[in-house]
């Protein structure tokens, strides 16, 4: 359950080290570029669900202390002073002072100032659930170290997702500017034809048209890649004044090289091989998915916890054995305080031995109670273990449907464009119609999109797939084979 502690180590010394750098880094005016890598780094130092989990886990060391407390001995002191204005006078028979029978004779009792003052020591000598704490308290650490490097792989996956959904709204913004683009080309060409008499005038509607219709498709584009880098502002916890740009190009991907030609992809394709998959995967492995995934390590790490809870709450029906020892001064004073000129002093040594007979049926209800609850825990761990099971096929499904589409679809682009710029051609040349170029260009459009579309499909499959197998980059290792 411990072996990669000193992995997710490494987060959060750069979640202490790395935000106040971040922080500053918000405050910058002006717009710098923001890799994947970067965007996961500041991700880790700014979110919001890490810094909380990072709370818990320093919570839970203060849980250790408090619970390594209640071995030590429990030392108090105390001193109290009471000034009689009036002597105490009580009331005693007569006949004690030679008086008649049946009569009172009041009698003072005390002096005008009394002083008593000491230390009281208490140590357990044998309690069932403090010995049981000790050992809780060290397992809950676990359970809080197991959540915190669940969370962390978890908003590593969600800045992957997020900075993938701004690289493709980017590109989808770009594709509607170069198809406009293209359109206000023809427009202008096809103008030009008409004031020669070589094309008439519907040729040039049906361009204004096509632009008329593609420009509220521009709009939305744009406020698409607003809302995407809104999205990742979240994620990575930066306000939404820090401005900045994404790197990446997802039409000059090639997912099927091992490294990429274009720099500006070359931070994602290493993210996206930290984790190697293999193509046509079709066995998971249970043992390593419940070592590497969170939140079964978490679910385990909450097991052995449970275990701990029954075994404190059986400890109850044992004795618990105290042990108490006193030691006081006292004093007393006539007229004027002299502060413990005339004092005594006396020391006690207490020994408490506390057997619960019978307290009704608590005690045995609250062991079937954790009992139940740990079973409970066995059904969500077999549940978390299904899911994740799914989740690894689901996620090798998909990308192996992207690797086995990856070819056909640069083929599919590279065509298109071909097709284009040959009924671009024609058209010039008076071979072709417009009609041609308009379903020319849609093609060209509809490749790209596909393109793009494939390629973020296999970024965010691959960014589900490290999730699902438990080995996240920038927070675990891969294992040796």
């Amino acid at each position: 359950m411990t072996k990669k502690l000193g992995v997710w180590a490494t987060v959060l010394l750069f979640s202490i080290f790395a935000a106040p750098a971040s922080n500053v880094l918000a405050q910058q005016s002006g717009t710098d570029n923001l890799t994947l890598s970067k965007a996961i780094q500041m991700a880790l130092a700014n979110n919001p669900d890490v810094k909380r989990a990072l709370l818990a886990t320093e919570d839970s060391d203060e849980l250790v202390k408090i619970a390594y407390s209640n071995i030590y001995p429990n030392i108090s002191s105390s001193i109290n002073y009471t000034r009689n204005i009036e002597i105490p006078v009580s009331f005693l028979p007569g006949e004690f002072f030679g008086g008649q029978p049946g009569t009172l004779v009041p009698v003072a009792f005390g002096t005008d100032n009394n002083w008593q003052g000491g230390f009281t020591v208490t140590q357990t000598l044998f309690r069932g659930e403090t010995i049981i704490g000790l050992s809780s308290a060290t397992v809950y650490r676990t359970v809080q170290d197991e959540n915190f490097r669940a969370v962390s792989q978890q908003i590593v996956t969600q800045t992957r997702i997020a900075y993938y959904q701004v690289l493709v709204a980017k590109e989808q913004l770009r594709l509607q500017q170069s198809q406009i683009k293209r359109l206000e080309q023809n427009l202008s060409e096809n103008q030009r034809r008409r004031d020669a008499g070589l094309v008439d005038e519907y040729a040039v509607l049906q361009l204004q048209v096509q632009l008329s219709n593609q420009k509220p498709l521009l709009i939305e584009a744009e406020y698409g890649l607003m809302e995407a880098y809104r999205n990742l502002k979240y994620v990575i916890g930066v306000p939404y004044a820090y401005d900045f740009k994404v790197e990446g190009n997802l039409n000059d991907i090639d997912i099927l090289a091992d490294d990429d030609v274009n720099n500006e992809n070359a931070d994602i394709k290493q993210v996206d091989q930290m984790n190697p998959f293999t193509y046509q995967v079709d066995v998971v492995n249970e043992a390593l998915l419940s070592d590497n995934r969170g939140d079964l390590r978490t679910i385990d790490a909450q097991l052995d916890l449970k275990d701990q809870e029954i075994t404190a709450i059986k400890s109850r029906f044992l004795p618990t054995l105290n042990a108490t020892y006193n030691l006081q001064w006292s004093s007393a004073e006539p007229d004027a305080p002299t502060f413990f000129e005339n004092n005594v002093r006396f020391q006690t040594l207490g020994i408490n031995l506390s057997l619960p007979l019978f307290e009704g049926f608590k005690r045995v209800a609250d062991v079937q109670r954790a009992q139940i609850s740990r079973k409970d825990l066995e059904e969500q761990y077999r549940a978390g273990l299904l899911r994740a099971q799914n989740e690894v096929a689901s996620a090798s499904e998909d990308l192996n449907m992207a690797f086995e589409t990856a070819n056909a679809r640069k083929i599919a682009l590279e065509q298109a464009q071909e097709g284009y710029e040959r009924a671009k051609l024609r058209f010039d040349n008076g071979l072709g119609s417009q009609i041609e170029v308009t379903e020319a260009e849609v093609q060209v459009r509809q490749a790209e999109v596909n393109y793009a579309v494939m390629v973020f499909n296999y970024l965010t499959a691959k960014a589900q797939y490290d999730l699902a197998t438990g080995i996240v980059p920038f927070i675990d290792r891969v294992p040796s084979k």
